[in-house]
Formats: structure tokens, C-alpha cells, sequence
């Protein structure tokens, strides 16, 4: 049994930090809607933060950390609507792999702006080599419940089924980017790509084995 003593008090120097740090973030997304990435410098958001240059650098040693921050905040919401059905065990695996495609949808459509421009700067920066893959993870954690449900062929790899289902995310996400018209809609493709991935597109005329693949 949890009581309040086991809850950590945060004490009023760290939540003034808190403020401060959320202060610097959101003016320098702010900045990046209105400039872009690149054109906006740190004096910039330092000032639209009502903060000290040295108070930026605090919290932010580089200016590529608050592309850090953007993706982990990202990682943080989409846990927070999916940890629920995971943990419980509620929906059904197709279901669970749809939520958390909406999920995505739906933190990419909610500030399209501010998506297009972190999205390329996490590009050039080199960030999907870099960080660790969350949405892969969740999609393996996913797929490893439905095969022990027996939803999933127990034959599958949930590291590699989950790195696919990443990989069809993230181009989904890349095209949408570059798309000029805001009538577009992310949610609707990333929903017909994972139907493809659930249902597969092989005939038994057509399917492969790994004997048509050339010698290494």
C-alpha cells in the first residue's frame, strides 16, 4: 500500500526550476514556428523567456537538447494514453496497435507547424540514429502481448515486427511533413498502413521463403 509518505515532495526551489525550464521550452517552440529551427538563435528564446543566456544554458547546454526535449515529451504523452490499456490488458492487440498509431496521429496533427520544423531539425541533427527507439519499443511491448494472447502468429519477432511498425510510422510522418495543404490528414494513412502490416499482402502463390534469397 502506497501512502503519501513514499510521494516525494518537490520543494519550491525545484518547481520554480520546472517553470523556469517549461518557460525556456515552450518560447523556443514558439521561435521555431515563427522562424524555423535555424533562424532562431538562443539570445532569441532567452528573451522571449524573460531568462539570462546563462539561465538557458542551465537547463539547455546546446540548443540541439531542446530537440531532446520535444522528443521526449512526445514519448511522454504517448505513454501516458497508452500505458492504461497496456498495463490491463483490455483491448485486443489490433486495437492496442491502432491506439497507439491515433495516439501518434494525433500528436502530430495537434501542432502541425511546430512538427514540420522539430521533425527536420531531428533529422539533420542525426537523432534517429542517436536516441533510443520509444515507438519501436512500445510497438514490440504491443506485439508481445498479442502473442501470448495468441493474436499474433507466435512465430513473429517483436523486435523486428516493432522496428517495421516504427519504420512505416516515421515514413508516413516524413511525407506528411512535406505536404503543402493543411486538408491532409496523417491519421488515416498510418491506420491503412498498419491494416496492410496486420493483415499482410501475399498470396500463397506469391509468398517467399528464405531459400529465394541469394547467397550471402
Amino acid at each position: 500500500m502506497v501512502t503519501t509518505t513514499d510521494i516525494p515532495v518537490i520543494g519550491r526551489r525545484e518547481r520554480n526550476r520546472q517553470r523556469v525550464r517549461a518557460r525556456i521550452y515552450t518560447s523556443a517552440l514558439e521561435l521555431f514556428a515563427e522562424k524555423g529551427y535555424d533562424a532562431t538563435t538562443i539570445d532569441e528564446i532567452a528573451e522571449r523567456a524573460d531568462v539570462s543566456r546563462g539561465t538557458f544554458f542551465n537547463h539547455f547546454p546546446r540548443k540541439e537538447d531542446l530537440i531532446t526535449e520535444w522528443a521526449e515529451d512526445r514519448r511522454r504523452t504517448l505513454m501516458d494514453r497508452i500505458e492504461q490499456p497496456l498495463g490491463t490488458g483490455a483491448s485486443d492487440t489490433g486495437a492496442l496497435l491502432h491506439r497507439c498509431m491515433a495516439g501518434l496521429a494525433q500528436l502530430s496533427e495537434a501542432q502541425r507547424g511546430v512538427t514540420e520544423i522539430m521533425l527536420t531539425a531531428w533529422v539533420k541533427t542525426g537523432r534517429p540514429l542517436t536516441e533510443e527507439p520509444y515507438t519501436a519499443e512500445v510497438f514490440a511491448r504491443i506485439i508481445e502481448i498479442g502473442v501470448r494472447r495468441g493474436d499474433i502468429d507466435a512465430r513473429a519477432d517483436p523486435v523486428l515486427l516493432g522496428n517495421l511498425l516504427r519504420d512505416a510510422y516515421l515514413g508516413v510522418v516524413y511525407r506528411w511533413a512535406r505536404r503543402t495543404t493543411d486538408q491532409e490528414r496523417i491519421a488515416g494513412e498510418l491506420r491503412d498502413v498498419l491494416d496492410v502490416i496486420l493483415r499482410g499482402v501475399a498470396t500463397n502463390k506469391v509468398a517467399g521463403t528464405e531459400n529465394d534469397w541469394p547467397a550471402a
